[in-house]
């Protein structure tokens, strides 16, 4: 889905049970004020925008993207898929989902293989440093 800026800064602070962060635009990320470990995301209108975000409830992971003059957000099922933490920004320990999808592959005489799709923010390893 599509949204302005008024609308993606409202639909951020809308998230309810959510964990993640927010880049902006004009500055490095604020670990106090970007970063949400175990509460859910409140931001404000500032001079830049929003560049990126990633939230995770343990059931969906939403990517936010800035592109032109829209934000684009897309929602990914993450319940039943399997993390691999890796350690971020001020050592913050993140957990990261791979996206596979089984399909046919000429280069395996049209059998069924795994394909890695994506890759998405799938919440904080425990909400510790």
């Amino acid at each position: 889905m599509r949204k302005s800026r008024t609308e993606i800064l409202a639909y951020i602070n809308d998230l309810d049970g959510y964990e993640g962060y927010v880049q902006f635009s004009h500055r490095p990320i604020d670990i106090k004020k970007d970063v949400f470990v175990g509460r859910n995301p409140q931001v404000e209108d500032e001079v830049g925008f929003v560049y990126e975000a990633h939230f995770a409830n343990g059931k969906e992971s939403i990517g936010i993207k800035q592109v032109n003059d829209t934000w684009l957000v897309s929602s990914t099922d993450i319940e039943n898929v399997p993390t691999e933490t890796f350690v971020a920004i001020a050592d913050l320990k993140v957990n990261m989902a791979q996206i596979w999808i089984a399909e046919s592959d000429t280069l395996c005489e049209d059998m069924e293989v795994l394909k890695l799709k994506k890759v998405v923010f799938s919440g904080f390893a425990g909400g510790e440093k």
